[in-house]
């Protein structure tokens, strides 16, 4: 009988609530496509977030029940939603107009690739010829906090690195980064973690990282996993 192994890290709907965990209240925030989206769902109880969606979207709410779909009410990666009461949709060009006008106060977003300065390349992968820009570059320009919301790894490879090799999507933009292995911030000293997932030890956490990392957590050591 092989044994169960230790459970390592945050699933994805576990990493997409870390993240709404910060979510302030009364803030616009705008989901990318992927672990992003899941976020509409694990909104903290009486915490008000209005959701944005490039597509032409403000009121987002959790996923529709099985059956109750309405494909006529997609986010930007044409997934069907919900809209909380009050919610809205309008035209793409309101929607930039949102977005480059610097009204939401947070996009939360996914990536290939996010460098030790915050440095973001998120849209072609290189020899891709299907590689789309998106709204990103809008995003990461607009909106007054980028947080990305990712696995640690594609592939075994590392996403955080001391230097993007893929094209960027904008220079030294993002603020914090959210794995299922770590919260990490951006800052002037480097990459600060700032919690580390159930399971994860920071030589761990390292090891499948291409960036010096920092510790600056009170009471967390190397060797340590963040109690939760």
């Amino acid at each position: 009988m092989v044994k169960d192994q230790q459970k390592v890290g945050w699933s994805k709907i576990e990493l997409a609530s870390r993240v709404a965990q910060d979510l302030e209240d009364g803030w616009f925030v705008n989901l990318g496509i992927g672990i992003p989206t899941l976020v509409a769902d694990v909104i903290p109880e009486g915490r008000e977030i209005i959701l944005h969606s490039e597509n032409g979207l403000l009121g987002l709410g959790p996923k529709p029940e099985p059956g109750q779909e309405d494909m006529d009410l997609v986010n930007a990666g044409k997934e069907p939603i919900t809209l909380k009461p009050g919610g809205s949709f309008f035209s793409q060009s309101d929607s930039f107009a949102m977005i480059r006008g610097g009204h939401l106060d947070a996009a939360v977003l996914g990536a290939f690739q996010v460098s030790i300065e915050g440095d973001l390349a998120s849209w072609k992968v290189p020899n891709d010829p299907l590689g789309r820009v998106g709204g990103a570059m809008d995003l990461t320009v607009g909106a007054k906090r980028i947080f990305l919301c990712m696995q640690h790894t594609s592939k075994g490879n590392p996403k955080i690195v001391e230097e993007c090799t893929y094209p960027l999507t904008a220079p030294r933009c993002v603020d914090r980064i959210y794995t299922d292995l770590a919260v990490i911030y951006v800052t002037e000293e480097g990459l600060v973690v700032h919690e580390l997932a159930p399971g994860v030890t920071f030589e761990y956490l390292q090891e499948r990282t291409a960036a010096p990392l920092n510790i600056h957590v009170t009471g967390l050591a190397q060797g340590d996993t963040v109690q939760q």
